[in-house]
């Protein structure tokens, strides 16, 4: 049997184990059994168990996001903060590109915090998900999260990530609404082999349930045995991963491991035990056998191309030499050479990195500095770095000698920070092979720029793993092959750097306070509702089986402009396709050439190929597109959205949206998120126009099929399908007012 395995029907959790969906019970009572549900329940406004509207019971954002998200709000008639809203600064805190404007944003997110009543955590205080953890899990509870990794089902929080309009509508009161998702059955049997980590069981399970989608927008539920042989850190550390998985949330069952947990951070009446009822549902299954799991890798380009460790040393040239050949697909010109990187004594890398809210834990760190004590990093060009999650645990990792320990081997202790998964900071050199215990290895996540010849990667592996690869020279190594001793410290938690240096404003909103405004914090420029008949030109299209986020809105330097709109989006689809920018500015000038009353010849000429130019002209709205397979994989960023729309971007068009939370991303910015049959062949290229007749009134109709013409460049005219399905009245709604700013000013509540 494999350590992880998938089954596609219902099963029922009889006794503490499942039983087959043929079990003589009701499967609607017993849906409502499964612990997801009654925290759904109980978080639900509306009438109907099949259309949720959540309200939450906290928000987290980070300083990449949280300045649009306060700008956005405020434009909306925020008034305070409604629930406990902490602003991290986590991603924008190296302030090296830009000048003043990342500590600009620091200093609006502690204006925001007085005037409206937040919690403000200092940069370098605590990663966004460390300090969730530490300081606003409750069992019960749910949080929403503007970062896609907003994770604490370990801590019996049912959390989402989401993009920031999602946020906003929380911070004005409205509710986040979903059909009622399934529920899968995570279930665990046996325990980890000595050298295993948390990253090593994610790895295995993202690589089992991402290609097919086998969990797409389900909730995951973890019980069993096994769970009772896993510590609150290892827990954690697969939670966080399962967003890789493509879920929509996550919850364990909790336990005295689970209360010990609260009870060390100060907030044990937060602490409540949660289980399913005997006979619950679960409309499937994934079954991990944790003594079975093996140290692993996930190699380039994405967190589910995963093998074991031991499997890809016995085959390292082929693999790597694949990983080249998609290297030289998205990027020809900036060539990658992984198979240098082997010789007879394995696999050499350039770096390691531990870091964030998936490696850079307490436990995880202490049991990577025991293996590391087996050799040292050593003279070569492999380096470590180690990233605590948090000041309080660098503090008890200071205190136990440990920090001290790694530093002796010559590892390098830096500050909490998220920047090694995006991209800012510990950037590889050309055609390095990074290995790091974080979150995600797409395409240029770790900081490399193939515009302009230049290319690194990322692995990803376990703390264990790559603490065994640097005590062995930075030869790829798996930690269960190394003989070295481990006895875990009991943690404690040191509350001190927060109470000096955490604001806590919640519930005491000061409205007096006035919001400091650096000169790059702009507000977002104005958007016009939806016109009866729209025209979009095909700015760029993308042929990838996936296309993710980090590829709409690149991470790392442009972190620097995420609070100025117009001057992010000049980075929109920069590593992927340089020319999106300048096609989509066209478009955007012909729209406000024809809004001042002028229509171009060439607007005039394709709108002549659908019907009579100058009568058309009056009703229709023109604006670019993307074209893309599958987009939207990885970050919650709305700005992966946002940068189209204020590049005068009306639609998306695509055979599925990769994530609900840049589909939702789409709506809230006012972009239709059109798909088309899987059957539907999609010739077109850039410059090729789509035009669809009568679409507000058919929107306004709750239509969900749109009859579409194609204009190619050549004057030729196609036939298209195009469909917009599931829309909630208050999407409808968002998208023909425009935007959800627009949604908000026009009264709606």
């Amino acid at each position: 049997m494999n350590a992880v395995t998938l089954y596609d029907s219902g099963v029922f959790l009889c006794n503490g184990a499942p039983c087959p969906g043929s079990c003589d019970r009701d499967k609607d009572v017993s849906r409502q059994k499964t612990i997801a549900a009654k925290i759904l329940a109980s978080h639900n406004t509306s009438n109907d168990a099949g259309a949720l509207k959540l309200r939450f019971d906290a928000l987290i954002s980070h300083d990449i996001t949280y300045v649009g998200i306060i700008q956005t709000a405020r434009a909306s008639g925020l008034e305070k903060f409604p629930v406990p809203y902490a602003l991290t600064n986590c991603h924008n805190s190296l302030c090296a590109v830009g000048g003043t404007i990342n500590e600009d944003d620091h200093v609006f997110g502690l204006s925001a915090a007085k005037k409206y009543g937040g919690i403000y955590v200092p940069a370098n205080q605590s990663v966004i998900h460390s300090y969730a953890r530490e300081q606003l899990a409750l069992c019960g509870g749910m949080i929403l999260g503007s970062d896609s990794h907003t994770r604490y089902g370990a801590l019996g929080t049912m959390a989402v990530g989401e993009g920031g309009p999602e946020l906003v509508k929380q911070l004005l009161c409205n509710t986040y609404d979903i059909p009622a998702p399934e529920v899968v059955l995570v279930y665990l049997t046996g325990a980890p082999r000595r050298g295993i980590g948390p990253h090593d069981v994610a790895l295995a399970l993202v690589g089992a349930a991402f290609p097919g989608g086998f969990v797409k927008n389900r909730i995951l539920e973890f019980v069993g045995p096994g769970v009772a042989n896993l510590s609150m850190d290892f827990r954690n550390g697969i939670d966080v991963m399962t967003t890789e998985t493509t879920c929509l949330s996550s919850i364990w069952v909790t336990d005295d491991c689970t209360k010990a947990f609260y009870e060390t951070h100060n907030r044990g009446e937060f602490f409540k035990e949660l289980a399913p009822e005997d006979g619950a549902y679960y409309d499937r299954m994934i079954q991990i056998d944790l003594d079975k799991i093996e140290s692993m890798i996930a190699l380039p380009f994405h967190p589910s191309n995963v093998y074991t460790i031991h499997e890809f040393n016995a085959s390292a040239a082929e693999l790597l030499a694949g990983v080249e050949a998609e290297a030289k697909q998205l990027f020809p010109g900036a060539p990658l050479a992984l198979t240098s990187k082997v010789d007879e004594r394995g696999v050499h890398a350039d770096q390691g990195v531990i870091a964030g809210c998936a490696g850079g834990m307490y436990e995880s760190i202490c049991e990577a500095d025991a293996i590391l004590k087996t050799g040292d990093v050593g003279d070569g060009a492999f380096s470590l770095s180690v990233y605590p999650t948090s000041i309080p645990v660098s503090l008890e990792l200071t205190r136990q000698g440990v920090s001290a320990s790694l530093l002796a081997q010559g590892a390098v202790i830096k500050p909490s920070f998220c920047g090694p998964c995006f991209g800012a900071g510990d950037v590889p050199a050309n055609n390095g092979l990074s290995l790091r215990h974080t979150t995600r290895n797409f395409p240029n996540r770790e900081g490399s720029k193939p515009g302009e010849g230049q290319i690194s990667c990322v692995a990803l592996m376990d703390a264990r793993s790559i603490a065994a690869t640097a005590a062995n020279g930075g030869v790829i190594t798996a930690a269960t092959d190394i003989d070295y001793d481990f006895t875990p410290a009991a943690y404690t938690f040191d509350a001190s750097p927060y109470d000096k240096r955490v604001y806590n404003g919640y519930g005491n909103p000061q409205p007096e306070t006035a919001l400091v405004m650096g000169p790059n914090i702009t507000d977002w420029p104005a958007q016009y509702a939806l016109a009866d008949n729209l025209l979009v030109e095909l700015a760029a299209v993308i042929r990838d089986p996936v296309t993710t986020t980090d590829e709409l809105i690149p991470s790392g330097e442009t972190s620097s402009y995420r609070s100025n709109p117009l001057r992010l989006a000049e980075f929109a689809l920069s590593r992927r396709c340089p020319e999106y920018v300048g096609r989509s500015k066209a478009v955007a000038a012909q729209e406000a050439q024809h809004r001042a009353g002028t229509l171009s010849e060439k607007l005039c000429k394709v709108l002549s190929a659908v019907g009579d130019a100058d009568a058309l002209a009056q009703n229709t709205q023109f604006g670019s597109c993307l074209f893309a397979n599958k987009p939207g994989d990885g970050s919650a960023r709305e700005q992966a959205a946002s940068c189209q729309k204020v590049l005068g971007g009306f639609a998306n068009i695509c055979y599925e949206f990769a994530t609900k939370r840049y589909r939702s991303n789409c709506i809230n910015w006012g972009i239709l998120p059109f798909t088309l049959d899987k059957d539907t062949e999609f010739p077109y290229s850039e410059g090729d126009f789509v035009f669809v007749p009568n679409i507000r009134a058919k929107l306004a109709q709750s239509c969900e099929q749109f009859d579409a013409t194609v204009i190619c460049a050549d004057g030729s005219t196609y036939p298209l399908t195009l469909y917009v399905k599931g829309l909630t009245d208050t999407e409808k709604q968002i998208i023909l007012d425009g935007c959800l700013m627009n949604y908000y000013a026009n009264g709606n509540k």
